[in-house]
């Protein structure tokens, strides 16, 4: 089954011309020759090939591995990238340009992939420079660990592993070594390297149909970066299979393919090929670092994950292995301006990452203030009876707010609460400090936010946060009434701040602003505190009743329409004035009865 490609362009022949505009745009510190379309060379701003003082490292093939290879051009590294058309070797000319635009006295290497034919038209182009009188090497890398020895002139295929070979070849460039020996580095690089990839997916060419030749379920082995068939099609395996099959397959006794034996140092690349997401990349990294370690006995000392030699659209990774010495390391680590160059990777990986202990909390709790006391304050039997009742209330309207919240939400507020509810139950005979006043409100607020979940438990721990802090501010040991309704109003404010909404938005803060602003009134006009509780509950039902008349502007409620939020009260706002209203009952009847 065959279907369109989807993809983000305009014209698909234009498609290389405009990467190399959209990059050049994009990092200051690049430039294209002025030869599109047959031209498509991305240099170094600041080099001249008529005043360059050091050796030119030049790489290139076709395009659709991006970044590589022009997004690994900049001091350090690439002097040069020679961009073919889509998965096609660039023409002699273009090569030659790129040789005569950067190369000075010092003369160029040319890293090449092992295939025809990049070979043939990078030799040619080679031969030709030599002939104007330039000074030319190339280096051939062929890194494939996927396929058995092959038979004939073909060789192994080059892959991901040459970005290695441009980071060590850039680096020693740099550091102003000659061309042999620059040539000499990257030579050695390139026999210390093996690579293997596996895909999950084949890619889509720009303009073609999208093939699923793998079809689903299935994974294939040795993928060649231009999508050509690899060792086998399998079915798909966990990612840690996975990795210790690719890992054995490179460090093969019987292919001896890379020289790497155990005690060895290895540097090890994992590679994105271009539709792989980052999570999944670095789930690879964290299973092949332990795996290196006890499997093949190695020390791994660097870890380069990302996507550095991608296969457009593929779905998969390569492994890259590479054996590492000290002048390896001290090459890779050296300062690049290559704009996708993983810079923030250098100096010695420890050979185990044990994690950070946890740092402890600043608070100053101890450990008996987290415990029920013994004995009630005052104040601490009215703290009780009132959370025992607000919480057995907002208990029995679950049913209740699920309904209106089936019309206006997503079903579930009155579930929330109710597991808010019957953990505040529950903790309270156990760890609630209600002797403390502010302790208390503080717990609560970590059991619902331990157990609500959503936004619910966010706001709601919050505004128990919020009320906390208030509290604690006064050093008094009991709380006034007045003390109280100021932490009612600093929860409200910091309900708002952080969760956008305010009065009229038909949510929670509908039914408690008005409840503060009689709270705080009857207070003012000398109204008992136990009375002015309750007064200000019935504004707290009023208010969350009147959301029936207003549009939502905050939550899930804000899709709904008008006609059918009026037939039922926003579910917040009446499980606030729920519980509201039954502490304010419970405080008053408390009063009574002393």
């Amino acid at each position: 089954m065959a279907f369109q490609g989807k993809k983000l362009i305009s014209n698909p022949d234009d498609v290389v011309t405009e990467f190399i505009e959209g990059l050049v745009e994009t990092y200051p510190g690049l430039q294209y020759l002025d030869g599109f379309p047959e031209v498509k060379v991305v240099i170094r701003a600041d080099v001249s090939g008529a005043t360059y003082d050091k050796v030119a490292v030049i790489s290139g093939g076709g395009s659709g591995h991006e970044p590589a290879h022009a997004g690994f051009v900049g001091e350090g590294m690439l002097t040069a990238a020679i961009c073919g058309d889509v998965f096609a070797s660039p023409p002699v000319d273009s090569i030659l340009a790129g040789i005569r635009a950067v190369t000075g006295p010092m003369g160029c290497l040319l890293i090449v992939k092992n295939y025809t034919g990049d070979r043939l038209n990078f030799g040619l182009a080679a031969e030709q420079a030599k002939s104007e009188g330039y000074k030319v090497e190339i280096v051939i890398v062929g890194d494939d660990c996927a396929l058995p020895p092959p038979r004939g002139i073909a060789g192994r295929r080059g892959l991901a592993g040459t970005i290695l070979v441009h980071k060590i070849a850039g680096a020693a460039a740099a550091a102003g070594l000659t061309l042999a020996n620059v040539a000499a580095e990257a030579k050695r690089a390139s026999e210390l390297v093996g690579t293997m990839g596996v895909a999950l997916s084949v890619c889509t060419l720009p303009g073609q149909v999208t093939s699923d030749r793998l079809g689903p379920g299935k994974m294939e082995l040795g993928l060649g970066i231009h999508g050509e068939p690899g060792a086998a099609v399998v079915d798909l395996q966990p990612v840690d299979v996975v990795v210790s099959h690719v890992l054995k397959q490179i460090l093969s006794t019987e292919t001896n393919y890379v020289p790497i034996t155990r005690g060895n140092r290895v540097v090890l690349m994992i590679n994105g090929l271009g539709a792989t997401p980052v999570m999944e990349l670095m789930i690879a990294a964290g299973k092949a670092v332990p795996n290196l370690q006890l499997e093949h006995g190695l020390a791994v000392d660097r870890v380069y994950t990302g996507s550095f030699m991608t296969s457009l659209d593929m779905a998969g990774f390569s492994i890259s292995i590479m054996k590492a010495d000290g002048s390896i390391l001290q090459r890779l680590d050296a300062a690049t301006r290559a704009p996708h160059w993983p810079v923030a990777v250098d100096g010695n990986r420890p050979p185990a990452k044990i994690p950070v202990p946890m740092p402890p909390s600043r608070s100053t709790k101890s450990e008996e203030s987290l415990n029920r006391p013994l004995q009630l304050s005052p104040q601490g039997r009215i703290l009780e009876v009132a959370i025992e009742a607000a919480a057995n209330e907002v208990i029995k309207l679950r049913d209740d707010l699920n309904e209106w919240d089936s019309k206006v939400g997503d079903g579930d507020c009155g579930s929330t609460m109710y597991r808010g509810a019957t953990a505040v139950l529950e903790d309270m005979k156990k760890y609630y400090p209600l002797n403390d006043a502010g302790e208390t409100i503080n717990e609560i607020g970590a059991t619902v936010g331990r157990v609500m979940g959503g936004t619910s438990g966010i706001l709601y721990n919050i505004f128990c946060k919020a009320a906390y802090g208030k509290l604690k501010a006064n050093a008094q040991s009991v709380i006034t009434s007045k003390q109280w309704a100021e932490a009612l109003e600093a929860s409200i404010a910091a309900v708002s701040k952080y969760g956008g909404a305010a009065a009229g938005y038909r949510t929670l803060l509908d039914a408690l602003i008005p409840a503060v602003g009689v709270l705080q009134e009857r207070l003012a006009a000398g109204v008992d505190p136990a009375t002015a509780f309750l007064i200000s509950s019935e504004a707290a039902l009023a208010g969350a009743e009147s959301t029936k008349h207003m549009q939502a502007q905050a939550g899930r409620s804000t899709y709904i329409s008008g006609d059918i939020l009026a037939s039922v009260p926003d579910p917040g706002a009446m499980a606030a004035a729920t519980w509201y209203r039954a502490a304010a009952l419970a405080v008053k009847n408390k009063y009574k009865a002393s």
